[in-house]
């Protein structure tokens, strides 16, 4: 078991970019827009980015046996996406306190730059018994990470 984590940067360092998806045709229902259950997949796939962009991958995070469900999510549709289109996902650490974060996603059209979903994600942090855990306390690191994430964002 894994118990140091690489972090990567530093504070200004910090260039993040948002995540693109470009809509796929398996992606659309029968009224030839995107299914309104793949926003979610996208969100996370956007969540999954951002943790790889500040260095704290969620694979280097479960090799150190930290887990980090989804508490709920809520999801706004503002305007279509069709088969073709490429969004671009904002998401954006708005809570974090050692033990539970929630991010918010904001996702326009890349060539019209056209509102089209917002959401929010919580999730909390958990051993692999299911335990609840302060990475303040047991990750200091990761801690310190998370609290520079959500200043710089």
């Amino acid at each position: 078991m894994k118990q140091e984590i690489e972090i990567a940067g530093t504070p200004q360092d910090f260039k993040l970019r948002p995540y693109e998806h470009h809509a796929q045709y398996y992606e659309t229902d029968q009224m030839g827009i995107i299914h309104h259950s793949n926003y979610v997949r996208w969100m996370e796939e956007a969540r999954m980015d951002l943790m790889d962009q500040i260095g704290l991958n969620y694979k280097q995070m479960e090799e150190m046996e930290i887990i980090s469900p989804v508490l709920s999510v809520s999801v706004e549709y503002h305007s279509m996406v069709h088969f073709d289109d490429t969004v671009v996902l904002e998401t954006k650490l708005v809570k974090y306190n050692g033990i539970k974060m929630e991010l918010e996603y904001v996702m326009t059209d890349k060539e019209t730059g056209e509102l089209r979903t917002t959401g929010r994600s919580s999730h909390c942090f958990l051993n692999r018994s299911g335990k609840p855990i302060s990475l303040k306390r047991s990750y200091p690191e990761l801690d310190t990470k998370f609290f520079e994430m959500k200043e710089e964002l």
